[in-house]
């Protein structure tokens, strides 16, 4: 799997297709980007080249804890910046729910790179208030602070990144607890500042002033509400809604695996999309 050095960290990557327009597309949560790779692959034979990567402290990219900005979005400077590398700019960006708002950074940040927004799984509202930050950071923060360093190693999340890239666990356990602790202490603030409707995060303003053509595709589970999704599409100024043939359901949430079934459907209308922008 090719790797870039994206600002002092090797950052993985994968592009499927080789020709046509580029469109990155971000996974949700803190997963690997093999996620998308079934996805993208569909969407690719509409002739596009899809970017996946594995954002920093995700997949099989490099752990680094630091830096005084969110998370996300330093992740959004990243895939600039790996975009600007790769020659890949402008771009069409998109993802899903942390991918989701990843591509509004994105767009905010760097306008000039971004061609059209695809915005999956848009996640907002109460229960991803709730359960995103203690899954994001709070929980890593207990395990630091009751294991120290060697807590972090072994919880589930780090293990997956440890056994992705053997290195992090050098990287992590070279770390003081305590300044672990203070970064994520300060991007669970950061995390939690901005609103939690209708995009967590995302001020009202900065949807209203979204000036690029967005298709925004709805999820269906509590932290993926459909509301959300459609009260963003009512204040971007040139979204395009599309509702799977999906209700919501009254779970937490959905794993992206699930949609399976559906994802012909999506990368169809995706292709649709983004082919009538060229």
């Amino acid at each position: 799997m090719p790797s870039a050095q994206v600002r002092g960290v090797e950052i993985v990557y994968q592009i499927i297709g080789d020709h046509g327009p580029w469109f990155a597309l971000s996974t949700g949560g803190r997963r690997s980007h093999n996620e998308f790779v079934s996805l993208a692959k569909k969407i690719a034979t509409g002739g596009f080249r899809v970017l996946l990567h594995d954002r920093r402290n995700t997949g099989a990219s490099e752990v680094v804890i630091s830096g005084q900005e969110g998370e996300e979005i330093i992740w959004a400077d990243d895939l600039a910046q790996l975009l600007k590398q790769l020659g890949a700019t402008p771009a069409f960006i998109g993802g899903a729910s942390s991918g989701a708002r990843l591509s509004i950074l994105v767009k905010q940040r760097h306008p000039e790179m971004v061609k059209a927004l695809v915005l999956m799984r848009v996640t907002g509202g109460d229960t991803a208030a709730t359960r995103l930050p203690y899954k994001y950071y709070q929980m890593f923060i207990d395990a630091a602070k009751a294991g120290g360093m060697n807590g972090v190693c072994a919880t589930p999340d780090y293990q997956e990144r440890i056994k992705a890239r053997p290195q992090n666990e050098s990287i992590l356990m070279n770390m003081k607890a305590e300044q672990f602790i203070a970064v994520l202490e300060n991007w669970l603030t950061i995390f939690t500042s901005g609103p939690t409707y209708p995009v967590m995060g995302i001020e009202e303003a900065t949807l209203k002033s979204i000036n690029v053509p967005v298709l925004i595709i709805p999820g269906n589970d509590r932290t993926h509400a459909s509301s959300n999704a459609i009260e963003a599409a009512k204040l971007i100024p040139h979204a395009q809604l599309f509702q799977l043939p999906i209700t919501d359901q009254d779970v937490d949430i959905i794993p992206f695996s699930d949609w399976e079934p559906l994802e012909t459907t999506i990368s169809e209308r995706v292709i649709q999309f983004l082919k009538g922008l060229n």
